[in-house]
């Protein structure tokens, strides 16, 4: 097998592999998410920040059992509520 048909096959075997991105305006994010984005820590955005009274509010997915599944917030608007606190000067 020719250098370039291994190159051809393992990017074949790649984009196999990958999954497109989900758009921003539909993503749901976790805390673990959240605190990647915002280059905060997990703790910094469970403790300082998703308990603010205007940070979006969560989406908690049903699970099995009756209970509520961990907490989601709208890719979208966490971003417009991060974008607040910009700087106008």
């Amino acid at each position: 097998m020719s250098e370039n048909e291994l190159i051809q096959r393992l990017s074949a075997a790649l984009a196999g592999q990958l999954h497109p991105p989900v758009p921003v305006d539909i993503d749901l994010w976790d805390v673990a998410t959240i605190a990647r984005v915002m280059k905060r820590s997990e703790s910094q955005v469970r403790n300082r920040m998703i308990c603010l009274p205007d940070f979006p509010k969560a989406i908690r997915l049903p699970v099995a059992g009756g209970g509520r599944g961990q907490p989601l917030y709208r890719a979208s608007e966490v971003l417009d509520w991060a974008g607040k606190y910009q700087d106008r000067h």
